[in-house]
């Protein structure tokens, strides 16, 4: 696999020592990669405004200026495909990372074997966030990739399919699940959801990340917190 991956990190050994760890973990997976180094937020957006094609971040919360999380929010206003790894020497910054859909947080001194597991999990997301879903449309084809669907809801004889914007089109919600991926469950016969895009479960309803919220059908409550875990 062919990945980008960045280091933001406002030092220097550090940046060196997540380097060193990043190209022996793509050496061992046998990926190829393109990395950068980054010592501060600023000049880590300066290159984004120009290449936006990092795939893997691993970016350092407590940095002068412009902190990671604060960087993090900006990165997402267009860009809800990298993976985030934040590194840091505190465990008080962890909340925010649901509002920036963080990956992981690894602690200082990051542990090789867990920071190799993370970009497991990176890969593999990126991996299936290459798929696609096509649909033709009053006479054009639509390719939306998966990972955009945040939910799907039937409407009559119709599906209409939300992501950045909405598509409705004539198919059973059994035949759009059916060309979809295990990151989506169904709630009952009148939704799909994406898991990754849940902020909040409870008995009656799911919230999603864009606040949007669908009702949960009685019995799910468990099924679908179980499947969330099993997600990871």
């Amino acid at each position: 696999m062919n990945l980008s991956i960045a280091v933001c990190d406002d030092a220097a050994t550090d940046r060196d020592y997540l380097q060193a760890m990043v190209r022996r973990w793509a050496a061992g997976r046998e990926h190829t990669i393109q990395l950068a180094l980054y010592p501060s937020a600023e000049s880590f957006l300066f290159h984004y405004a120009e290449d936006k094609s990092v795939q893997i971040l691993l970016l350092d919360i407590e940095m002068d200026k412009m902190d990671g999380v604060t960087m993090a929010r900006t990165l997402r206003k267009d860009n809800d495909a990298v993976q985030i790894v934040f590194i840091t020497g505190y465990s008080d910054y962890i909340a925010d990372g649901y509002e920036v859909e963080a990956l992981h947080y690894l602690m200082k001194p990051v542990d090789e074997a867990k920071l190799f597991a993370v970009l497991d999990r990176a890969a593999e997301k990126l991996r299936k966030n290459e798929r696609v879903l096509t649909l033709e449309l009053s006479g054009e084809t639509v390719r939306l990739p998966v990972y955009q669907i945040r939910c799907a809801e039937v409407q009559g004889n119709y599906v209409t399919i939300h992501t950045k914007a909405d598509y409705t089109v004539k198919m059973t919600l059994s035949e759009l699940e059916a060309r979809l991926d295990d990151n989506f469950f169904r709630l009952g016969r009148s939704a799909l959801v994406n898991l990754g895009c849940v902020a909040r479960v409870t008995r009656t309803a799911v919230t999603l990340n864009d606040g949007s919220i669908l009702p949960l059908p009685r019995g799910a409550y468990d099924r679908i917190n179980r499947a969330i875990i099993n997600r990871g």
